[in-house]
């Protein structure tokens, strides 16, 4: 008599399966847990800013325009959006923001250059930058050795390019420069006049002052006191001739 063939029942594991899924489940509450208990951590927390470089805005000022808080979230600070949020201050040219972990971020500020002073209303002392704009200063934020600005219209166009010139002139060529007033004519509608602290009067326009300035220097360095215009030609007349000097000479012309 042939044997019975008995079949092979599969062994099911529905236990070993359902503890698989509850581990999973336990380690991804786990998980939840300790991100939730990190990002309410001082770890994950701002805990110090410092801004360097800023003369006209209060750190007040600063905090307010860039959006940073002290005990918000470190990793939700966006460097390149605070730096988009400082730039709408007028005083700044640019800003970097480096943030340090722990909780730390240093924010350098970079001003526009104080080309020169104007005084406002009520005899005010307004810093002019080089990007044209206007600020209150007090003796804290006063450059030494800026020119100040006067008989000026405020939309005049020749002022705002006046401001950019100097901004783009070293500061050493400018340090002896007093007041610069308006004195267009029909042939240099942006002619200016500037008084010098070593007691000479210039003469020259906007959109020459950066080709003459040099020329400027040099005279002023080697002459006594006197006018000096710097237009098409470039000429010196001193106030007194010396006394030694002849009358009917004229030598007081320094063509370039």
């Amino acid at each position: 008599m042939p044997k019975a063939h008995i079949p092979v029942l599969k062994e099911n594991k529905p236990k070993k399966r359902a503890s698989r899924k509850i581990i999973a489940i336990l380690l991804l509450l786990f998980i939840a847990i300790l991100v939730i208990l990190f990002f309410r951590s001082p770890v994950s927390q701002v805990t110090e800013i410092q801004f360097t470089g800023s003369t006209f805005s209060s750190r007040e000022q600063l905090l307010q325009a860039s959006g940073l808080k002290e005990g918000s979230q470190y990793f939700g600070v966006s460097p390149s959006e605070v730096e988009q949020r400082l730039l709408k201050i007028t005083s700044i040219q640019k800003a970097v923001v480096d943030k340090q972990y722990p909780g730390k971020i240093n924010v350098r500020i970079e001003e526009y250059p104080t080309v020169a002073y104007e005084l406002g209303e009520g005899g005010r002392l307004e810093a002019i930058l080089a990007n044209g704009s206007k600020l209150a200063v007090n003796s804290i934020g006063i450059a030494v050795e800026k020119p100040i600005l006067t008989k000026w219209s405020p939309n005049d166009p020749n002022k705002a390019e006046l401001c950019k010139v100097l901004g783009k002139i070293p500061s050493e060529l400018t340090s002896d420069i007093s007041e610069i007033i308006p004195s267009p004519t029909a042939s240099f509608p942006d002619r200016i006049k500037m008084y010098t602290r070593s007691r000479f009067v210039v003469i020259t326009a906007v959109s020459l002052l950066s080709d003459k300035i040099e020329y400027l220097n040099q005279v002023i360095e080697t002459a006594e006191p006197g006018t000096i215009t710097m237009l098409e030609a470039d000429t010196y007349t001193p106030f007194e001739p010396p006394a030694d000097a002849d009358p009917d000479e004229n030598d007081t012309t320094h063509g370039q």
